[in-house]
């Protein structure tokens, strides 16, 4: 089942997004394609400014791919200073163009 995950919080800023994924993807300041990923399962990835600070959503396959990213992620987080938590759900419906 598709698993949704939203990261989001007032002390989470745009500059240590662009930090992770500088990180992540060798040097790029932001994710342009599904190579960009460590792992595969992911289905759409967005990025902005929110009311809360800045916000990811993620859409990925199934939870073990999202917990597999996570594995990948959660060091990196911790080194730029990330100290929100994730939200999981379940995805109810998914509509791509």
């Amino acid at each position: 089942m598709a698993i949704v995950l939203v990261h989001e919080g007032p002390t989470f800023t745009e500059e240590q997004y662009v930090e992770i994924v500088r990180r992540m993807t060798g040097g790029k300041t932001r994710m342009e394609s599904l190579a960009d990923w460590p792992v595969e399962g992911l289905l759409v990835h967005v990025a902005g400014q929110g009311d809360n600070g800045f916000r990811v959503v993620d859409v990925w396959e199934d939870e073990d791919a999202c917990r597999q990213f996570a594995d990948k992620l959660k060091p990196i987080m911790d080194e730029v200073g990330v100290t929100e938590q994730a939200k999981l759900y379940p995805l109810h419906s998914f509509v791509a163009a």
